[in-house]
């Protein structure tokens, strides 16, 4: 590796270590869609099945198999599966996406911005989440990008060759969540090409060849699968590849206008679109010159003449953007693949901004190192008992009441200290390089260090305090103390076709053991869990067969369905003589 790569690259790859690893396994499970995924590859370890395991006692994996791969590597070497486990994969995926886009852009745009470009894409929002959590979209993202830089440099190559890597990234993401991580990673370097004067068919049988590459080793899975769940399998392949795409499928999911994908963008790329919104009050403005008609032809000329790689960033981000305003069901992690070449634009803003308008970073850093300290100013105000429960009123004020009890009553480690007090530390660093007046990087590095710094606390400290009086795994304790081994069954009306929900949380805690009631034939005595407004729904349907006692109220809000869910004992009626 080159020296202009290496004086940036390990300090990188510590920054990933630091940011994504520490606290992965510190925050329980506390929403049903991480549990969801960490049950399938537990189902494989259980069942020794690792092409299509069954979980929750019915369900068959919605996503392919390669994230739950991972996971249940992991876990195999690890010894069980866990949080910390279940969410590696993301965060290995993300360190890998951010390092190699950071060798892609060194190479072409200069190792400032590729650096500045790789810590933007670690510190927004929406990217860091999906790093640190047990969803499919990080893996698909990392596969998805990285294929994109690979095919990129084999464009460089003039589409010579073979690019194996770029083939197994894009089997890879086929096998994390379908054909779209094919497509889309072939769809936008072959428009890439074709506006560079590519010729069309060389273009088209190029790409096809590397399509049908990448099937080869999804196409065995498939097949495989096929093999074991039939044309129940097929249904779920159709319905979550096909039909949400068409908007077809068989229950709503997820289904928002177009303007939302716009939203979730300006959202998710928090806090920098504090700072975009902040530099448009340092910029000049001039009237726009000529007609709409020259206008546009400026913006034509213009793109043409964009350096390759800065036009190849665009048309991913334009391409991928459109291609998800397609269908109905639209998700903000649906467009993680476009945040890496946003970061690479904003990093250049921000040169530009500390060349022309270096009072905007100082403005937008001074807001982030407040807010730094606000947050230890605030958390020392619960701690003191300052805020009283009254400030907390409607549907939600018991769980903020104890969210903030948490919060107060936590015991006060070494290490949590020093967590709390790292952003306070920063923003004193901030201010510092500020009053210097300086006009290097060192005021870029010193704000983004504030953003890492409250990121920092948010996942060693105060996340994992906050969330895990949300999950549902104390009540999972509970019910293994009353029930420590056999099966459970869980009770619920609002089973929807194709999308059956399930307590995946509990379930998940209790090691797989909960199947639902009406899909089994129970026995004559056994154990239900239920929302406690359930008892009566069941009783009208197996009242006649079966009686219920009432062994363990949670008092818990699940957070799963939001029910305050209760564990029964049934039993089977004597015949009458």
């Amino acid at each position: 590796m080159e020296m202009y790569k290496k004086s940036y690259f390990w300090p990188l790859v510590a920054l990933c270590v630091v940011s994504l690893f520490l606290f992965l396994g510190q925050t329980f499970f506390n929403t049903r869609g991480e549990p969801r995924e960490a049950v399938v590859a537990l189902s494989m370890l259980q069942q020794g099945n690792w092409v299509l395991p069954v979980n929750n006692g019915v369900e068959l994996a919605f996503k392919p198999p390669f994230f739950h791969w991972c996971i249940a590597a992991i876990s195999t070497v690890a010894g069980a599966v866990n949080e910390y486990t279940s969410r590696m994969p993301s965060a290995l995926a993300l360190s890998a996406m951010v390092l190699v886009g950071y060798v892609f852009y060194a190479k072409r745009r200069g190792a400032e911005v590729a650096f500045i470009a790789a810590l933007l894409t670690l510190t927004n929002f929406e990217v860091h989440r999906a790093g640190v959590a047990c969803r499919v979209d990080m893996v698909l993202t990392a596969m998805m990008v990285i294929a994109l830089y690979q095919l990129y440099k084999w464009g460089e190559k003039d589409l010579k060759g073979v690019p194996w890597v770029a083939v197994l990234c894009l089997s890879a993401a086929a096998l994390t969540k379908g054909p779209v991580g094919i497509v889309l990673p072939c769809l936008v370097p072959a428009v890439f090409l074709w506006i560079r004067g590519r010729k069309f068919l060389r273009i088209f049988f190029s790409f096809l060849m590397v399509a049908v590459l990448a099937c080869v080793l999804p196409a065995v899975w498939y097949w495989a699968a096929y093999q074991q769940g039939g044309d129940h399998f097929l249904d779920l392949v159709l319905e979550e590849n096909v039909y949400r795409f068409l908007g077809k499928m068989t229950y709503a999911s997820h289904e928002n206008p177009a303007w939302y994908n716009v939203m979730t963008v300006v959202a998710g790329y928090a806090p920098y679109t504090l700072l975009g919104l902040v530099s448009l009050f340092f910029l000049r403005y001039r009237k726009p010159q000529g007609r709409v008609r020259t206008w546009w032809s400026r913006f034509v000329a213009y793109i043409r003449n964009m350096d390759d790689a800065r036009l190849y960033s665009l048309l991913c981000i334009v391409i991928i953007f459109t291609f998800y305003c397609i269908p109905k069901s639209k998700r903000s992690v649906y467009l993680l693949p476009i945040y890496p070449f946003i970061a690479y634009f904003l990093a250049e803003y921000i040169i530009y901004l500390r060349h022309r308008h270096l009072n905007a970073l100082r403005v937008f850093g001074s807001i982030m190192a407040s807010l730094a300290m606000l947050l230890l100013l605030v958390f020392g105000a619960v701690r003191m008992g300052w805020v009283p429960d009254s400030l907390f009123a409607g549907r939600h004020a018991a769980e903020n009441i104890a969210y903030m009890h948490a919060l107060e009553d936590f015991p006060l480690t070494v290490f949590a200290v020093l967590g709390v007090l790292v952003p306070v530390a920063a923003a004193c660093w901030y201010f510092r390089v500020q009053r210097r007046n300086a006009a290097d990087n060192g005021i870029i590095y010193a704000f983004i260090a504030v953003i890492f710094s409250i990121f920092f606390a948010l996942d060693g400290v105060y996340q994992p305090v906050i969330l895990n009086v949300k999950s549902d795994r104390a009540v999972a304790e509970e019910v293994r103390r009353i029930v420590p081994e056999g099966r459970l069954y869980s009770f619920r009306t609002d089973v929807v076709e194709g999308n059956r929900m399930h307590p995946f949380t509990v379930n998940f805690y209790l090691g797989d053991r909960m199947v639902p009631f009406d899909c089994f034939t129970p026995p004559a005595e056994g154990y239900v869990f239920m929302g406690g407004e359930m008892a009566a729904p069941f009783l009208e349907r197996y009242g006649a067969e079966f009686s219920l006692e009432e062994v363990y109220a949670s008092n818990h809000r699940s957070c799963d369905d939001k029910r305050y869910n209760v564990l029964y004992r049934f039993s089977r009626k004597q015949a009458e003589p």
